[in-house]
C-alpha cells in the first residue's frame, strides 16, 4: 500500500451542464486520448462558489449561458493515483474537494467555443446520457461520476 503524502486537497467547482433535452455536456480533455469529463477548475481565494462555476464554464466551454438548478449538498473528494502525486498542480495537493452543480444550458450549441481561452482544456465535446458519465470518467473519478450520475438523475428530464 502506498501512503498518501499529507498533502491537502485543491478547492474546485463541478458542473454537470444538462441540455434542454436532459443530456449532460462532457469534454475531451486535449492531449488525453479517451480522457472524457464535466467542465471543472480551481476557486480562487475568496471567491464565491457559484459565481466560480459560471467563470469555470466561460473559460472550458467559451459560455456561462447556464442557470443554476441546484448545489450538490456535500462536498467530494478525490485523490490522485499515486504516480500523479507530486507531479500534477505543481506538487500542491493530493487531490481535489470538490463542490458540483447541476445547471441547465440556456444557450445554443453553437455558443460552446472550446478555444475561446487561451489554454483550451478540451479538444472536442458532446451531449451525454447522464448514466453514461461513469464509464466516460478516469478511473479515480469514477465514484464521483457515479454519484453525481445518481443525484443529479432528477434534472436529466426534459
Amino acid at each position: 500500500m502506498v501512503d498518501t503524502p499529507p498533502l491537502p486537497y485543491r478547492l474546485n467547482v463541478g458542473a454537470v451542464l444538462f441540455s434542454p433535452e436532459g443530456l449532460v455536456f462532457v469534454g475531451k480533455r486535449k492531449g488525453f486520448p479517451d480522457a472524457w469529463q464535466l467542465p471543472q477548475g480551481g476557486v480562487d481565494d475568496g471567491e464565491n462558489i457559484r459565481l466560480a462555476v459560471l467563470r469555470e464554464l466561460k473559460e472550458e466551454i467559451g459560455t456561462d449561458k447556464a442557470e443554476i438548478l441546484t448545489e450538490h449538498p456535500e462536498w467530494l473528494l478525490y485523490d490522485l493515483p499515486p504516480h500523479l502525486i507530486g507531479v500534477a498542480w505543481k506538487g500542491k495537493y493530493r487531490g481535489q474537494r470538490q463542490k458540483w452543480f447541476a445547471l441547465r444550458f440556456t444557450g445554443e450549441d453553437a455558443d460552446i467555443q472550446l478555444d475561446a481561452d487561451d489554454h483550451p482544456e478540451f479538444e472536442e465535446w458532446r451531449w451525454v446520457k447522464l448514466a453514461d458519465l461513469p464509464d466516460l470518467a478516469v478511473a479515480f473519478k469514477r465514484d464521483i461520476y457515479e454519484r453525481l450520475a445518481q443525484d443529479f438523475a432528477p434534472y436529466a428530464q426534459r
